[in-house]
């Protein structure tokens, strides 16, 4: 009989061992309740989503640890703004994946503001969330950013003009093709000129290369006016269109079901300078349904074949890495065809190759149009936020204006 008792001890306590098992974090996807595709904006009446995989033995016990940033996404440390209390979600409630599914093993999924009141998003502007382990807050398995609008108080004009740069010759010549953003607005009353800060516009989910335009530095390329009354403009004339974002279609069971597979079913990829792509997500993906038994893991390889050597290093960017150029998705060259292999969850992702220099461990010089072209024709989605620095509660970056449109 020892060892059925044994049996059920373990059974009981494992759960008190939760640091003792890997937790990894997969497919962490960020939205809101009324947009699944756009980079996360929560506006009054919407809700956060936040949706993710773990792989690991058991469900693990993990937080949600939510933190107000300053506008470069950096979390405070202004106790005013910290709002305790009403900063941490508990006691996660997770899932099981179907048994044929591979890679891992539950799913969670809820809203925020939860329920049961224990999160809120007092505060206009940038908020981060960390996945963490609810005995060891440094413990952190997975991040993700969003977006908090309480406060839209300035009509913010956006209009964009179809530009030529001509500050040198370019080839092909629709790499010269930009875009004038201009955001135009009137002050209300209640509000002070002098705080007014800047513009920041974001390329559907670029997040991490937003074009600023700062009241405090003007250039050829960022433009400021203020008619030292009620109102201002800001314009970014270098914002360039680029080209339908490739996609990596995975959904099709009966094309992908081994578990190693070709991004494209056709094989390598190459250039595209002269041709427009498909209708895109604007930078979003698409997961089957969890429930779903083949909603599995693949390592799916993706190649490029260049028409002409590149001016550097190709990287692999897109949904599935928050569209960040990094060092781990650098691709391995062999006779002229560079590839990268990584798992991703049974769905449709957008992505693209960057050329840009590795430069002492930094990378440098990021090319988004080198592989992919430009033209005026591609669909953008532009987030466009304004900025105004608040004295109160110590002093914060307090986004005031929002708007969210497309180039066409």
């Amino acid at each position: 009989m020892k060892t059925p008792i044994r049996l059920l001890l373990i059974l009981i306590l494992l759960p008190a061992f939760n640091f003792a098992q890997n937790v990894e974090i997969k497919s962490l996807k960020t939205y809101t309740s009324d947009n699944n595709l756009s980079f996360p904006v929560l506006v009054q009446g919407s809700r956060l989503i936040i949706e993710f995989d773990v792989d690991a033995v058991y469900p693990p016990d993990l937080n949600v640890l939510f933190k107000y940033c300053n506008k470069e996404w950096n979390p405070t440390d202004n106790i005013f703004l910290l709002n305790h209390g009403k900063n941490i979600g508990y006691y996660l409630k997770f899932e099981s994946l179907p048994n044929t599914v591979e890679g891992a093993s539950y799913h969670f999924k809820n809203s925020f503001p939860d329920r049961e009141g224990y999160v809120s998003f007092p505060f206009s502007g940038k908020w981060i969330y960390y996945l963490v382990d609810s005995q060891n807050q440094s413990n952190v398995y997975a991040e993700g950013k969003f977006i908090v609008i309480n406060d839209d108080l300035v009509d913010l004009n956006i209009s964009i003009q179809n530009q030529e740069m001509d500050d040198k010759n370019y080839f092909p010549i629709d790499f010269g093709n930009v875009f004038w953003i201009t955001a135009s607005f009137e002050l209300p009353d209640g509000l002070f000129p002098n705080f007014v800060d800047q513009v920041e516009i974001i390329q559907n989910h670029k997040i991490e290369y937003p074009y600023i335009v700062d009241r405090t530095s003007s250039s050829d390329m960022r433009i400021y006016n203020w008619d030292a009354n009620k109102k201002f403009s800001f314009t970014a004339r270098d914002v360039f269109p680029g080209n339908e974002y490739r996609q990596a279609d995975i959904r099709d069971i009966s094309k992908f079901s081994s578990e190693n597979v070709q991004a494209q079913f056709e094989g390598f990829e190459t250039t595209r300078y002269f041709r427009s792509g498909d209708r895109d997500l604007n930078g979003g993906f698409i997961l089957s349904d969890f429930k779903d038994p083949f909603s599995t893991y693949m390592n799916v390889k993706f190649s490029i074949k260049p028409a002409s050597r590149p001016d550097g290093d190709i990287f692999l960017v897109g949904a599935f890495n928050n569209w960040i150029v990094s060092d781990e998705y650098k691709m391995n060259e062999s006779a002229g065809i560079y590839s990268i292999t990584i798992p991703l969850k049974r769905g449709i992702y957008d992505y693209q190759y960057v050329v840009a220099q590795d430069s002492y461990g930094k990378i440098v010089n990021m090319d988004w149009l080198q592989l992919e072209g430009n033209n005026w024709g591609s669909s953008n989605e532009f987030t466009v936020l304004l900025y105004y620095k608040d004295p109160n509660f110590g002093g914060y970056d307090r986004v005031i204006g929002y708007k969210r449109i497309l180039n066409r």
